[in-house]
């Protein structure tokens, strides 16, 4: 169970501030499951818009963090696709917003690869906030060459 600091998550995925949503994985086993995390904090851009006067993480974003997760664990999965491949999202399915993420927050992602089939990658998982579900939905990646 190997777990990635911000250097080799930066290595691995192509997304830069103020879009790189992952800030540390705390274990990751390939081809099974990863568990990543997020400090949410007040400097975050899309608290001056979302809400000034309450702010709250934007769900679309909670599921952005959860599909850079989901990237993460597929190269971990496939290490030799690391330096000519990016995941590309297909889809999200039976996503459920069930607490609101604020500043001050830590975001826990645990995602388990599903299945691996004819160039698409299913995930499923969970974004948690103080061990509550927060976010879950199911996630379908693809491989493409850069």
């Amino acid at each position: 169970m190997a777990a990635m600091d911000i250097s080799k998550i930066m290595r691995l995925l192509a997304h830069r501030f103020p879009f790189l949503l992952i800030d540390r994985v705390l274990e990751c086993t390939a081809g099974e499951s990863i568990t990543a995390l997020k400090n949410v904090t007040m400097n975050e851009p899309f608290f001056q818009g979302h809400f000034p006067d309450s702010p709250v993480m934007p769900g679309v974003l909670i599921l952005e963090a959860m599909a850079q997760a989901t990237g993460l664990l597929a190269m971990e999965t496939a290490p030799e696709t690391i330096d000519d491949t990016l995941y590309y999202l297909v889809s999200i399915d039976k996503a459920r917003f069930k607490k609101m993420v604020m500043p001050g927050d830590q975001l826990i992602i645990e995602m388990k690869m599903i299945s691996r089939r004819r160039g698409f990658w299913k995930f499923e998982g969970v974004a948690k906030v103080n061990d509550q579900i927060a976010t879950s939905a199911e996630f379908i990646c693809s491989p493409k060459a850069k």
